[in-house]
């Protein structure tokens, strides 16, 4: 029942997972979310993610912010990593996904998404058929509606490690 909505690998932070692996896969593209997944709600670029967009323009990664926030937000954190943007994307639809593959010259195929929330990111990749990386979201202040989802997203999330231990 739940399967559709299960991300397709899941880890405890943007920051750890082996992207040098993923372009050795024939990953060249990457579509981030930025609240919670790579920085808190509303906090700019910190040295950290500032870091890992050079790393990862130098493995040779073309990237993507899809963000169902305003422009000023957006840009606001892509001052200091300047990669391709895409705000108001409407997630979960599948049209902001395929609009960043455009952006980035990539197809559905080589290209990942990675993001804090099972509702918008992972649902969203998934109904564009781009494979899907949940990472735990950064900060737990954020707001009700968010916090609402993340009640469900428990349960998706049980059955999701139930999966995995029976494989």
């Amino acid at each position: 029942m739940f399967e559709r909505l299960f991300p397709d690998e899941y880890y405890e932070s943007a920051y750890v997972i082996p992207y040098e692996q993923l372009y050795e896969q024939g990953i060249r593209g990457i579509i981030y979310d930025i609240d919670n997944t790579l920085v808190p709600h509303g906090a700019p670029a910190d040295a950290r993610s500032i870091e890992l967009f050079e790393r990862l323009k130098a493995i040779g990664f073309k990237c993507t912010l899809l963000s169902n926030n305003k422009q000023a937000r957006v840009d606001m954190f892509n001052k200091n990593v300047n990669v391709y943007t895409i705000f108001k994307a409407g997630k979960p639809s599948p049209k902001g996904y395929l609009k960043a593959c455009e952006l980035m010259g990539t197809g559905t195929k080589d290209t990942i998404s990675i993001g804090d929330q099972i509702f918008t990111d992972v649902w969203g990749a998934k109904r564009a058929g781009i494979r899907s990386l949940m990472v735990k979201y950064i900060d737990p202040r954020e707001e009700i509606q968010i916090i609402l989802k993340r009640r469900l997203e428990y349960f998706v999330l049980r059955e999701y490690e139930k999966k995995r231990k029976s494989l």
